[in-house]
């Protein structure tokens, strides 16, 4: 089974607005979950609220400003409260590299073929298609700034 998910797209700013998109709880809402209750910083568990998808408590696992941001989560799960590192869960992680053009953003989930529920390839699908939307939703954020 496939394990890893990668993701990249080049936007139109500075690293500086861009990992604040991904890294800042009023920013980042504006592209990928609804709401988030907690703080997004190494160590914190808050959780991402999608609505009618439910909520999905996450562990940052890493914040460098400017560079990377990574957290753990169990994916599809449509309501986990509690400490993804207890659970079967993969890691998300946004690099950010200057370009001539702007941003490259690189978004990687990892962990798929580790998941020991049986749907472990029913995420990955979900997941797959999940994130070619959020993606591009960042992608348009920067679009119309």
């Amino acid at each position: 089974m496939q394990d890893t998910i990668v993701r990249e797209i080049t936007v139109d700013a500075p690293k500086k607005r861009v990992f604040a998109a991904i890294s800042d709880p009023e920013q980042i809402i504006q592209w990928f979950p609804d709401a988030v209750e907690g703080k997004l910083e190494a160590g914190e568990q808050p959780v991402f609220d999608f609505g009618e998808y439910g909520k999905n408590q996450v562990y940052i696992e890493a914040v460098e400003p400017d560079d990377y941001f990574a957290y753990r989560w169990i994916p599809g799960s449509n309501h986990f409260m509690g400490d993804a590192r207890t659970q079967s869960n993969t890691l998300v992680e946004f690099r950010l590299e200057e370009t001539e053009t702007g941003t490259k953003v690189t978004l990687t989930e990892s962990g798929f073929a580790s998941l020991s529920y049986e749907n472990a390839a029913e995420r990955l699908s979900d997941n797959n298609g999940g994130w070619d939307y959020m993606m591009e939703r960042l992608s348009k954020l920067f679009a119309k700034a």
